[in-house]
């Protein structure tokens, strides 16, 4: 035998020892009889199935600031519930070693072996000395970051991949105490992941395991809601649109539906075959409120009920997509139209309230935020990509992220959560339908109060990583002096850190008429994203919302074309 061919049956035979050892610890059926499938396969020279393992055992998924997220199945390389174990056995050990008797909250969505997870943690954080306490039902993950603050525990734990494919689940990981309820950051992951490996070097049958945490009663989902619910003020009074919503087969409507009822909103017509939690996400291609045709049955239900308006959670509810109707059929709004209203209306809040604070937004979210910040004296805030990062600002009254995330409450909930915004955008509504106008004119409105900000955004999806990092280091040797007919004026680099920003593989390309574009690699999926704004003074409403799509249309061709 060649030295090459005994090196490759070294590597077949050590990589079925790792799937043999992983199979004899998993306690789910399912999974072990995935390896088993695998491991016979493999051992009878099927190519195909030891090209699979590799895939599950050559890497693990790595634990970052956004917890876990991956595709369901067996092998480090995959959601399961060895690597759940080993995940939680690792956070208890972090918490022990911050705090003599931590506490942790844990909850979970409506996925597959979403439940399954949560119980896991639950009872492995329990055997290690934390007090564990598990939320009554699968429930949004704004119900579970508000429990953390709301019971004042040191952690807390969701078991969701928010709008991620059917084959997907994950692990969001929150901190109380000094971290007030928001999702970790750097260089906390790290050090938990640290602790994560630590605790995959012994099987997980070793873990010691206890069932004696604690269910939470519906009492905290009780103050959840009618905390919530308070946000709409008297609104509700008034002459109320017709509203559809859609769940997108998550688990926002039994909670939604509760906080509108509490604050007196008639309750929204469902879209009856997204209403309830399905893990398998069956009447969409991918369950996110962005993704084109994910709110065709909602446009349909609207058209039939003649609706004003349609709603939508994502499956977790912690992003609030919103439609309205126009001549040409029904338009979704972006996610930075949105979140310019919300803050236009929290600014109205501070102002009514002699509040002094501060308005936050992701950089490469519209730079509207900015301007309504200034034109009502308040302080303003561009953070880090990730929500993370936006409920950390201090002295935040409203926070957003064009990828249809808002913090419009953050004393309750320090993460985005979109059952509270669509409370506020409905009370936003309503109070427009009285005096006669929609959502639709008061964008129109804005513009005219502000000017028009126009965005656009471009994801170049990739098979291999490495093309991403090609990209931008071809964007770095070879700067462009114009896209489309628009002239570069300077270039921030974030490669060694930029301001107050840490280092990261990100551009931002500002032109000599203001507008932006900024070049970054997706932090959850494989893609190179780019964003683009522009805006205008220019002229009345029209002319300005003209002007500046006009702009935006000619930059999203230019670097289109660039990144051919």
């Amino acid at each position: 035998m060649s030295d090459e061919r005994a090196a490759g049956h070294d590597d077949a035979s050590a990589l079925l020892s790792a799937a043999a050892a992983w199979r004899d610890q998993d306690p789910d059926d399912r999974t072990r009889a995935e390896l088993d499938a695998l491991i016979e396969e493999a051992r009878a020279g099927h190519d195909a199935s030891l090209a699979d393992l590799r895939d599950r055992f050559a890497t693990r998924l790595a634990f970052g600031t956004a917890g876990l997220r991956g595709a369901l199945g067996a092998g480090p390389n995959r959601m399961n519930r060895v690597l759940v174990a080993q995940a939680a056995a690792g956070f208890a050990a972090f918490l022990l070693g911050r705090e003599r008797e931590p506490s942790i909250v844990i909850g979970y969505d409506g996925r597959t072996n979403s439940d399954v997870f949560a119980r896991d943690t639950a009872e492995i954080m329990t055997g290690a000395g934390v007090r564990a306490i598990v939320l009554p039902r699968a429930l949004p993950t704004p119900v579970l970051a508000f429990a953390v603050r709301h019971l004042d525990v040191s952690a807390g734990v969701m078991v969701t991949a928010s709008h991620n494919p059917a084959q997907d689940n994950g692990y969001k990981v929150y901190l109380g105490g000094a971290d007030a309820g928001s999702q970790i950051v750097s260089p906390v992951d790290a050090e938990i992941a640290r602790c994560i490996d630590d605790a995959a070097t012994r099987p997980i049958g070793e873990l010691t395991r206890s069932d004696d945490y604690r269910e939470s009663g519906d009492d905290l989902v009780g103050e959840y809601v009618s905390r919530t619910a308070a946000l709409a003020g008297t609104s509700a009074t008034g002459r109320q649109p017709r509203v559809v919503y859609t769940a997108m087969h998550g688990v926002g409507w039994e909670v939604a539906r509760r906080v509108f009822a509490t604050a007196g909103f008639m309750e929204p017509i469902p879209v009856a075959e997204q209403s309830a939690p399905d893990p398998a996400f069956p009447t969409v291609a991918f369950p996110n409120p962005e993704e084109p045709g994910a709110l065709d049955l909602a446009f349909a239900t609207a058209d039939r009920v003649e609706a004003d308006l349609i709603i939508a959670n994502d499956p977790d509810a912690d992003r609030l997509a919103v439609a309205v109707p126009t001549s040409d059929g029904w338009r979704r709004l972006s996610g930075n139209e949105v979140g310019a209203l919300l803050g236009w209306r929290a600014a109205e809040r501070a102002r009514a309230a002699d509040a002094d604070g501060t308005l936050a937004a992701s950089i490469v979210s519209s730079p509207a935020l900015r301007e309504v910040a200034r034109r009502y004296d308040l302080d303003y805030a561009d953070t880090l990509t990730g929500f993370k990062w936006v409920s950390r600002v201090g002295g935040l009254l409203y926070g957003y992220e064009e990828a249809l995330g808002y913090l419009v409450d953050p004393d309750k909930v320090r993460d985005k959560d979109g059952i509270s915004a669509a409370v506020d955008l409905l009370a936003l509504a309503t109070e427009l339908h009285t005096a006669g106008s929609s959502v639709a004119e008061h964008l129109v409105a804005f513009d005219a109060e502000f000017g028009a900000y126009a965005s656009s955004q471009i994801s170049v999806r990739v098979d291999d990583l490495d093309r991403i990092a090609a990209l931008t280091a071809r964007l770095r040797q070879s700067p462009p002096a114009r896209v489309g007919t628009h002239d570069v004026d300077h270039v921030d680099d974030f490669r060694d850190g930029f301001g107050d920003f840490p280092a990261g593989d990100v551009l931002r390309y500002w032109f000599t008429d203001g507008s932006r574009v900024i070049v970054r690699p997706s932090g959850t999926e494989p893609k190179l994203k780019v964003y683009i704004d522009s805006s205008s003074t220019e002229g009345d409403a029209v002319a300005r919302r003209a002007a500046a799509e006009a702009s935006v249309a000619d930059l999203d061709a230019g670097m289109r074309a660039l990144l051919a």
